[in-house]
C-alpha cells in the first residue's frame, strides 16, 4: 500500500461517521492504542533529546523516580490494545499504526532510553508539554463530551479536527518561542520602574487566593477590550477570523488561533501582571487554569445553566460568541465573567437556546498555511452578514 493510500485509510478509519463504534468492534482499542503510542513515542523522544524537545518546567516530572515506569506502562498499554484491535477489527490500519509507532519508541530505547549528547542552543520545542497536555485535556474533555454532549451526533474526529490538532501542536511545542515574544519586554519594564517596588511588594503580600482572583478579573477586563478590538477593526479581524472559522465546537477548537493573535493576547494580558508583583506561582496557576477553561468553553458539552451563565462563563455562553446567526455577532467577549459583557451592553444568552450553526460567512482557507497568510490575503468586505469590524 502506498504511503498516501495508507494515510487515507487511517483517516477514514478515524473519521468514519457511519460506523458504530461499540465495545467489541476493535475501534476503541485501536484508538487508545494509537493515543498511547503517540504519547509514549513523544515522551521517549523528549527523554532522548532533552535539550531540544523537553520543557524545563517539566523537569520535576521527568526526574520523578516513577516517571520512566509510567512511560513503560503507556507503551505496554499501546502494544496490548493494538494487538486487541488487530484481533477484533476487520480493518487493521488503526492497530497496525499504533503498533508501528510503539515499536519505533522501543527501538529508540523505550522507557530506559538515555539522553543523547546534543548541542544545547538554549532553544527547545515542548514535545513533552504537547503530549502531556494532550493526554490530560483529552482524557478530561473527550469523555465529558460523550457523557453530556450538546450535539449528540458530533463525532470525536469531526470535520477539521486535523487542522485544530495541528494548532494545538504549534501552540504547545512552540511555547518557549511564543512566551519569549509575548514577555520579552518584562525584564526591561522591571528594570526601568524601580518606583513601583513598594506597590509590587504590597501585591506580593496579599494572600495567594486574593492574588489569583485579582488576576482572573483584571485579565478578563483587559481581554474583553482586546477581544472586542479584534472584532472591530478589519485588519485585526483577519487574524481573529481564523479562530471563528471553526464550523464545529469541541475542546480542541479553542486551540485554533493565529500565532500573531496568541502573542498579542499573551502580551497584553500577562505582561502587566508579570510586572506588577504577583507571585510567580499565581501566574503559573492562572496560565494552567486558562488552558483548561478555554477548552471547556469551546467543548461540545450541554447544559443550559440559565442563571449561573449570567455570572460565570459556560460553554453555552461562549458558543453564542461563535454562532453563525446574526444575533450571535459581536456578543459575549468575556472569557470568565459574563457580567463584564453586561456592563458594556454585549451580553447575549437567550434562555434555553443555543446557536444553530458555527463559523463565519467568510471563505477562510482550511489549511494551516492558508490561514497563517489569511490576514494579508483576505479580500472579503464587510456585509450585513459579517461580524462588525
Amino acid at each position: 500500500m502506498a504511503k498516501r493510500d495508507y494515510l487515507n485509510a487511517l483517516m477514514r478509519d478515524l473519521e468514519s461517521h457511519t460506523e458504530v463504534r461499540r465495545f467489541g468492534s476493535g475501534w476503541l482499542s485501536g484508538f487508545f492504542a494509537l493515543l498511547f503510542a503517540v504519547v509514549g513515542f513523544g515522551l521517549v523522544i523528549a527523554l532522548r533529546f532533552p535539550d531540544w524537545f523537553a520543557t524545563p518546567e517539566l523537569a520535576i516530572v521527568k526526574n520523578w523516580g516513577g516517571f520512566r515506569g509510567v512511560v513503560h506502562l503507556i507503551l505496554l498499554a499501546s502494544y496490548g490494545l493494538a494487538l486487541l484491535s488487530l484481533l477484533l477489527r476487520p480493518r487493521k490500519v488503526l492497530g497496525a499504526t499504533a503498533l508501528m509507532i510503539a515499536l519505533a519508541a522501543a527501538l529508540i530505547g523505550g522507557a530506559n532510553v538515555q539522553p543523547a549528547e546534543t548541542r544545547d542552543w538554549g532553544i527547545f520545542f515542548g514535545l513533552d508539554f504537547f503530549v502531556v497536555n494532550l493526554l490530560i485535556t483529552g482524557f478530561m474533555f473527550a469523555p465529558l463530551e460523550r457523557a453530556f454532549p450538546h450535539r449528540r451526533a458530533q463525532r470525536l474526529f469531526r470535520t477539521e479536527w486535523r487542522e485544530d490538532l495541528f494548532y494545538y501542536l504549534v501552540s504547545t511545542m512552540f511555547v518557549q518561542v511564543l512566551g519569549f515574544l509575548a514577555l520579552a519586554p518584562q525584564q526591561f519594564v522591571n528594570e526601568h520602574t524601580n518606583s513601583w517596588d513598594a506597590f509590587r511588594a504590597g501585591v506580593a503580600s496579599l494572600p495567594w487566593i486574593v492574588q489569583f482572583v485579582i488576576v482572573l478579573i483584571a485579565s478578563d477586563v483587559v481581554q474583553y477590550f482586546f477581544h472586542r478590538t479584534f472584532h472591530r477593526y478589519p485588519f485585526l479581524w483577519g487574524f481573529h477570523a481564523v479562530h471563528h472559522s471553526a464550523k464545529s465546537m469541541d475542546w480542541l477548537a479553542g486551540s485554533r488561533m493565529h500565532f500573531i493573535e496568541i502573542i498579542l493576547l499573551r502580551a497584553i494580558t500577562s505582561l502587566p501582571l508579570f510586572t506588577l508583583g504577583f507571585s510567580p506561582s499565581v501566574m503559573q496557576a492562572y496560565i494552567g487554569f486558562v488552558y483548561v477553561w478555554s477548552s471547556l468553553l469551546h467543548a461540545n458539552v450541554g447544559g443550559n445553566f440559565n442563571r449561573i451563565g449570567h455570572w460565570i462563563a459556560t460553554p453555552r455562553f461562549h458558543h453564542w460568541h461563535h454562532g453563525l446567526e446574526r444575533e450571535a455577532f459581536d456578543v459575549n467577549f468575556a472569557i470568565h465573567f459574563p457580567w463584564i459583557d453586561k456592563l458594556f451592553g454585549t451580553f447575549h444568552l437567550p434562555k434555553d437556546r443555543w446557536p444553530e450553526n458555527y463559523g463565519i460567512p467568510e471563505d477562510v482557507p482550511r489549511s494551516y498555511w492558508g490561514q497563517l497568510l489569511y490576514p494579508w490575503t483576505r479580500t472579503g468586505k464587510k456585509t450585513d452578514e459579517t461580524p462588525a469590524e
